[in-house]
């Protein structure tokens, strides 16, 4: 158990507290939307119904989403595109590891099954991560355009108007602004994070370059 657990410690550490800070959100948000509830003289709901709710699906996949998304494209700018400097980058001036073409690995090796299958297996495998985050990314946005319509037509008939289906509430001004206030913020972490590595260090931090390490040493 200590074996797997220092092996596997980061991915442990990160699913608790996703699980705690879901279960924290889910128990602030039922206080709020039952306070809603009361406040429009309607009736309040248990915990367990709240989850069913298109307020809270809606407030879950709307961050899943742009999580998702900059992670996606994180993947995908990265292999494309350099900063100088920064821990997030590959090296502008020589060659990088992840460069290398999986046709030419010696299969005598312990390679993965798909770049020894090769073929089209092969080529979905070496673009599997960035294919694993948009997929991920295009269920959110789908679950919060059903939550978020669910939301708004209840909404909507609160006030006597007719309520919308998923597809109609994607054009709404309001699915969009929901969407960009998160969009906006992950790209602006990921953009602090490539700049800061450039000057700023945490000694021990697999995101950070080695402390000694010059400002111009661009990544690994």
């Amino acid at each position: 158990m200590r074996k797997i657990l220092r092996d596997n410690g980061l991915l442990i550490a990160n699913l608790a507290l996703f699980v705690i800070f879901l279960v924290a959100m889910s128990l602030a948000g039922v206080r709020e939307y039952n306070a809603d509830q009361l406040e429009h003289q309607q009736a309040a709901v248990s915990f367990w119904h709240y989850l069913t709710t298109g307020a809270y699906v809606e407030a879950v996949f709307e961050n899943w989403e742009s999580e998702f998304l900059q992670m996606g494209m994180y993947v995908v700018l990265t292999a494309y595109l350099f900063q100088r400097g920064s821990s997030e980058s590959k090296p502008i001036d020589e060659p990088s590891p992840q460069d290398a073409d999986p046709r030419d690995a010696d299969l005598r090796t312990s390679v993965p099954w798909p770049v020894r299958k090769g073929g089209l297996v092969l080529k979905i495998y070496e673009n599997s991560l960035a294919l694993f985050f948009f997929l991920l990314f295009f269920l959110s946005i789908w679950l919060h355009a059903v939550g978020g319509a669910r939301a708004y037509s209840e909404e909507q008939m609160a006030h006597g108007e007719a309520a919308v289906s998923s597809r109609q509430y994607v054009m709404t001004s309001q699915f969009w602004f929901e969407s960009f206030q998160n969009w906006q913020s992950e790209f602006l972490a990921v953009a602090c994070i490539v700049g800061a590595s450039v000057y700023l260090r945490q000694r021990g931090s697999a995101e950070s370059k080695p402390v000694a390490e010059p400002h111009k040493a661009t990544g690994t």
